[in-house]
């Protein structure tokens, strides 16, 4: 038996490349773009996530941790620093998103109950106010086309009044909003199982992280257990949403480009999972299990 098929984390990454094999694919992604983003990847982990005793670390000690030749660092690292992707990129990501908080929690923009408001387009407290305030300088008519076209504010026919009909921006298929939002997820999830693998040695307390499976499940329950786990989990996310949203800084105004201050980027990610158990043989030799 090869090394892939004993490898607990050989076949970790196969169950994790699976579905990303599958959605490069249907995105046109061939593998040498693939692997040319691993590569970057590796690089960039290299250089940053373990510098070691050195002040600055080497394209020598990254082509050694990396097993990739010294040119191909230093190509790497000059397309790294040539991105600028950092923090700030995801922590302004989503502006429609953004617009929906501020919709939840800005006082300004609520009724006299706390619920958010009807809006007008135009005008003082309008939809293009609160645009203006959490998009950026992303046009309003272009965050409302998007919010409408996904079904999260209602027009209404003869006033033409805006309605929020979801607290939560999700956008459909493999739209650029919906790439951004699965790059966030996952790599949000794999950065907490990393730190739960390695917290114990640097005395570090645990993230949260639970999973609730079962694998022999009817299908007829299948229907009602979609609607009650989607009812359950929305409910959940308001609650917190309702505990965290107030305390966001872009909420409370209480950051200003004259005083920055240090933040935090932090929140919870519920996901709904099912397959079939129908078994069939991997490439690995092990049951593999159809997806839905």
């Amino acid at each position: 038996m090869s090394e892939s098929n004993t490898n607990p984390l050989h076949q970790a990454l196969f169950r994790i490349l699976r579905p990303l094999a599958r959605l490069l694919l249907r995105n046109g992604i061939p593998f040498g773009e693939f692997a040319e983003l691993v590569k970057r990847a590796y690089v960039e982990a290299a250089l940053e996530d373990f510098p070691g005793d050195r002040r600055k670390p080497t394209d020598s000690g990254a082509a050694v941790m990396t097993g990739l030749t010294r040119k191909e660092v230093k190509r790497q690292r000059e397309v790294l620093a040539g991105q600028h992707i950092g923090k700030s990129d995801v922590l302004h990501a989503n502006r429609a998103s953004r617009v929906v908080s501020g919709w939840v929690h800005d006082a300004l923009f609520q009724s006299p109950s706390g619920e958010p408001a009807i809006l007008t387009f135009d005008g003082a407290l309008s939809f293009s106010e609160l645009a203006k305030k959490y998009s950026g300088d992303m046009p309003p008519r272009s965050v409302l086309d998007e919010l409408l076209r996904v079904g999260v504010v209602s027009v209404d026919s003869d006033t033409g009044k805006l309605a929020l009909m979801k607290r939560a921006y999700v956008p459909a298929g493999d739209s650029q909003e919906m790439l951004q939002i699965f790059g966030e997820d996952v790599s949000d999830l794999i950065a907490t199982i990393d730190h739960n693998l390695v917290c114990d040695a640097g005395r570090q307390r645990p993230l949260f992280q639970r999973t609730l499976t079962y694998n022999n499940i009817p299908p007829e329950v299948m229907e009602a257990w979609r609607s009650h786990a989607a009812e359950q989990s929305q409910k959940l996310l308001e609650q917190l949403d309702s505990w965290l949203g107030p305390k966001d800084r872009d909420v409370t105004g209480s950051q200003t480009a004259a005083s920055p201050q240090d933040s935090y980027r932090t929140g919870i990610s519920i996901f709904y999972f099912e397959e079939a158990t129908a078994a069939e043989t991997s490439p690995l030799g092990s049951k593999r299990e159809k997806v839905l």
